[in-house]
């Protein structure tokens, strides 16, 4: 679906998935695209860098709730 999206001029891999996030309502959302949800991610397992294989990995160990995880993850990475 992001794919599909993203085809539309103007909206981008970000932009098309929180719309599936945000519009949608798609349960297992985590993007690679989103610096906070990353920055999350590093914050809360203590990693100064994350490649996208390491991504990957938690971002299966999310699934099937991985819009529920990224709500976490963005909240992490403002100090909350």
């Amino acid at each position: 679906m992001a794919r599909r999206l993203s085809a539309l001029n103007g909206v981008g891999v970000w932009t098309a998935e929180m719309l599936m996030i945000f519009s949608m309502g798609r349960p297992n959302i985590v993007s690679w695209s989103d610096l906070a949800i990353r920055r999350g991610m590093m914050l809360l397992y203590h990693h100064r860098k994350l490649d996208k294989a390491k991504f990957e990995r938690y971002r299966k160990r999310y699934s099937p709730y991985g819009t529920v995880a990224s709500l976490y993850l963005w909240e992490i990475s403002l100090g909350g």
